[in-house]
């Protein structure tokens, strides 16, 4: 059962019929849409996740993850916007808009290989199978980015991503997610790859054709990866994507049940206020 485009209901199972008897708290995270110029025009990069994942199992989505406590390293080398033009972008400490960015870099390598980085502030590494050892570390978590940037005398370009919009995971549901969304253009040079256990796939596909796969039941999509990529196709191409001027509120939906079902309602539709 997915997600249906006219009602943005949920599948079955996956928000539990027993409220919280509190919130739980809402982890930072960052997710990162992958851009690039295909024969058809925009594309994005998108990883099936394995069922039984304990956060969006089964689902569609960018690549991304949780901030990890050594992603607020200072001695990370930067390239780019500071963590205070961060900061203002997301309304957020420079702290942990710093940590966003690192974390944002980190997911996107460790999970799709694709590595924002670079021997010196102008240039991008290429084919990145060389780091796959250091990369298979990072996972295990054994390594973190700023140690692997140091000892490849490598610096992170955070000029490579653009701020794009900042999702807060409703509050009936048990893990809760405060994700920023980048968006980056695929470095030349490097592939994304599916080499990571968190993926039963991963594939390029236009966002029109994504949200095809949704509307006919091939891929299940969550609000704000849909949302995103309905915006991607008002855009219409990469370049003005990346150039959008954004105002980044906080998106923070409610949960109404109806028919026996979960739907996600917006903030300013109707039945928000009354949703839990």
């Amino acid at each position: 059962m997915v997600l249906l485009p006219e009602d943005r209901s949920l599948p079955t199972g996956f928000v539990p019929e027993t409220p919280p008897q509190q919130p739980a708290e809402a982890k930072d995270a960052a997710t990162v849409v992958l851009l690039r110029n295909g024969t058809t025009g925009l594309e994005v990069f998108l990883q099936r996740r394995v069922k039984g994942m304990p956060f969006a199992g089964g689902m569609t989505v960018f690549p991304g993850g949780g901030v990890d406590q050594r992603d607020a390293d200072t001695s990370v080398a930067w390239s780019g916007p500071d963590a205070q033009w961060w900061a203002a972008r997301f309304d957020c400490s420079p702290e942990l808009a710093r940590a966003l960015v690192c974390a944002a870099v980190r997911e996107t390598f460790e999970e799709s290989g694709v590595l924002l980085a670079g021997p010196d502030t102008a240039t991008v590494v290429g084919e990145t199978s060389r780091y796959a050892e250091a990369r298979a570390a990072m996972v295990a978590r054994n390594l973190s980015l700023a140690e692997f940037l140091a000892d490849e005398r490598l610096v992170l370009r955070a000029d490579l991503l653009r701020p794009w919009a900042n999702w807060l995971t409703p509050e009936r549901e048990p893990r809760r997610y405060d994700t920023r969304f980048f968006l980056a253009a695929m470095p030349e040079g490097q592939r994304a790859d599916a080499v990571t256990t968190e993926a039963a796939e991963a594939y390029w596909a236009t966002p029109e054709q994504a949200l095809a796969d949704f509307a006919e039941g091939r891929c299940h999509l969550l609000p704000p990866t849909r949302i995103t990529l309905d915006e991607l196709v008002e855009c219409g191409s990469m370049a003005a994507a990346l150039a959008a001027e954004r105002t980044l509120g906080k998106i923070s939906p409610k949960l109404v049940r109806r028919n026996g079902r979960w739907h996600v309602v917006m903030p300013g539709e109707p039945g928000f206020e009354e949703a839990n």
